[in-house]
């Protein structure tokens, strides 16, 4: 298959093309720098590669969780290109695409995938390779660093380990394995076939972010209070 697929979902941007046989990868500034890079630096890839985005049997992209901007960008660039293309877009969950990662990386069958939601919480989801292909263990969440329960015999990969790490050695046994890892385009490359014989490839106007949490920012009022309990004497 060739493929094209990116993901901006967390502060770094990933972007893979693949012909069936070789993969050329870039990386990059994510965030808000995304928007002005992402188009620029996927066309010189395809150029490093000999293809054109007409001859791509689908272009994937990271659907999210993770930046709301991240993910805006992503969805918008994979429909605009999808679209003048006339191929198919294949929306690829950011999580599932960390745990296959760290299998790649580190040979880890039983994921926990995490990444930082800012806000003092996490995006979490359990994903298990020990069978053939990955299969989702539970739905994905929007969780504390304190409510984190990782399974005996499962790693733990993703970005949250510098902003949580006593909060997290508080919750994890002393033999979990922690894999600092992101959500890779070129472990999408990897998925996209499966996910695609599996249908899971959409027309360009039917394809969406995930967002599992609804809003980018507490409120004055959220803020105010949380203020006023890590300051308040305990009785």
């Amino acid at each position: 298959m060739k493929l094209l697929a990116f993901d901006t979902s967390t502060e770094s941007m990933s972007i893979a093309v693949g012909d069936g046989v070789r993969v050329w990868a870039h990386t990059g500034a994510g965030g808000a720098k995304a928007s002005a890079t992402l188009i620029p630096a996927i066309l010189s890839l395809l150029g490093d590669a000999g293809l054109t985005l007409a001859g791509l049997d689908a272009i994937a992209f990271g659907r999210g969780p993770g930046s709301f901007t991240g993910l805006r960008t992503a969805c918008s660039v994979a429909q605009g290109l999808a679209f003048g293309a006339g191929v198919k877009v294949l929306p690829v969950d950011t999580l599932l695409a960390l745990a296959e990662e760290a299998r790649h990386s580190q040979h880890a069958n039983r994921v926990v995938a995490a990444l930082d939601a800012r806000m003092d919480e996490m995006y979490l989801a359990r994903y298990d390779f020990s069978t053939d292909g990955a299969v989702l263990d539970a739905e994905p969440e929007l969780l504390r660093p304190e409510a984190l329960q990782v399974p005996p015999g499962w790693a733990l990969a993703g970005n949250v380990f510098k902003a949580y790490s006593e909060r997290l050695d508080a919750v994890l046994a002393p033999a979990t394995l922690r894999i600092d890892a992101l959500p890779t385009a070129a472990a999408m490359l990897r998925l996209a076939p499966g996910l695609i014989a599996a249908g899971h490839a959409v027309a360009a106007d039917h394809a969406l972010p995930r967002y599992i949490r609804d809003k980018v920012a507490k409120t004055t009022d959220e803020r105010f209070a949380e203020r006023a309990a890590q300051t308040a004497t305990p009785p």
